[in-house]
C-alpha cells in the first residue's frame, strides 16, 4: 500500500529517464518527484535509477519493475474504463435477477419496454431462487431483483409490484381435472410435487397447505417449476405452480378458491446502495410497472 502512490510517478521516471521531463508530463515539482524516488528505493530495498544529474538510467531492476509496474497500471486503466463505461447513462450496465418462473415472458417483456428509451442500456442477467439472489445483490453482484415472496430485510428497500395466482395442477386422467375450481383442503390426501425448502414459491406452498388445514406429503423435490408440471402430467402428484408460459400437455389447472392462492412479486436493491444512472432508470421503470408486471 505504500508503494502504490508513488507507481506512476515511477512510470513516467522510468519511461522518460528525466525527472524535469517525468515531473513537467505528472505537474508537480521535480523536487518532489525526485524524493518520491528515493523513498521507493528505500521501501523496495532495491536500487531502480543509476543517477547522473538530473538524468537517470534505469538499473536491470528498475527495468524488470518497470514492465510490471506498467502492466498493472493497463490494468487499473482498464477497469476504470470498465466501471465508468458501466455507469453510462446511455450504454451503462444493469445487473438484474429474477425467478426462473419470471424469465420466459415477464422479463424479455420488461427489458423490450425499457430499451424502447434506452436502446444502448446493457444487461448482465441472473435467474435464481430469491434467497441466492438476494445474497447475491449483498455481496454486489446484483443491481436488483425480481424475487417472491417481496423480502423484509433491513438492509433491503422492497417494493411489491404484482401478484400472480397459483394454481392447482394435477394430471389430466386426475380425479379433479375435470373440474374448473378447487378447494385446496380438496387435494389435502394428495401427493405434492414442490421446489426444494429454501425457495420462495416452496414456503407459499406450506403456508397456504397449513392455512388449508393440512400439511403436505411431499413426494418429489425439484428447482424449477416446468420439471414439477412435468412430473405431475407423468401421474407422480399434484402441485401448486404459477401459470406456464404455454399450455402443458398431461395436466389440467385448476383455479384455487380457498385459501386465496396468490404469490407476491416485488423489486427489491440494497437500501442505501448507490445507483448508477442506468439503474436508476431501470428501477423507476419497473416501479412504473405496479399492477402491470406480468403478460
Amino acid at each position: 500500500m505504500a508503494l502504490t502512490p508513488r507507481l506512476a510517478q515511477f512510470a513516467a521516471v522510468g519511461r522518460h529517464e528525466h525527472v524535469t521531463r517525468a515531473a513537467q508530463e505528472l505537474g508537480v515539482p521535480q523536487s518532489t518527484l525526485s524524493r518520491a524516488m528515493v523513498r521507493l528505493e528505500e521501501d523496495l530495498g532495491v536500487a531502480l535509477f543509476a543517477r547522473r544529474g538530473r538524468t537517470v538510467a534505469l538499473t536491470p531492476a528498475g527495468r524488470t519493475f518497470l514492465r510490471s509496474v506498467e502492466r498493472a497500471l493497463a490494468e487499473v486503466d482498464r477497469a476504470a474504463e470498465s466501471v465508468r463505461a458501466d455507469a453510462d447513462p446511455a450504454a451503462g450496465r444493469v445487473s438484474f435477477g429474477f425467478l426462473h418462473t419470471l424469465g420466459t415472458e415477464t422479463v424479455p417483456g420488461l427489458i423490450r419496454g425499457f430499451r424502447a428509451d434506452h436502446p444502448r442500456v446493457r444487461f448482465q442477467l441472473v435467474q435464481n431462487y430469491g434467497e441466492a439472489m438476494i445474497e447475491r445483490m449483498r455481496a454486489g453482484g446484483l443491481d436488483l431483483c425480481l424475487t417472491s415472496p417481496v423480502p423484509d430485510a433491513p438492509d433491503l428497500v422492497a417494493r411489491r409490484l404484482d401478484e400472480q395466482r397459483l394454481r392447482l395442477v394435477v394430471p389430466d386422467d386426475h380425479r379433479l381435472a375435470g373440474r374448473r375450481r378447487v378447494r385446496l383442503a380438496e387435494a389435502a390426501s394428495e401427493l405434492f410435487v414442490t421446489l426444494e425448502p429454501g425457495y420462495g414459491l416452496r414456503r407459499i406452498t406450506d403456508a397456504l397447505c397449513a392455512e388449508a388445514g393440512f400439511t403436505p406429503r411431499i413426494a418429489f423435490e425439484g428447482e424449477e417449476a416446468e420439471t414439477l408440471r412435468g412430473l405431475v402430467a407423468a401421474g407422480l402428484g399434484v402441485a401448486l405452480l404459477p401459470p406456464p408460459a404455454v399450455p402443458r400437455p398431461g395436466v389440467a389447472e385448476l383455479t384455487v378458491t380457498a385459501p386465496r392462492a396468490v404469490r407476491e412479486i416485488g423489486v427489491a436493491w440494497l437500501d442505501g446502495h448507490p445507483d448508477t444512472p442506468p439503474v436508476a432508470a431501470f428501477k423507476k421503470f419497473l416501479l412504473s410497472r405496479r399492477g402491470q408486471l406480468l403478460p
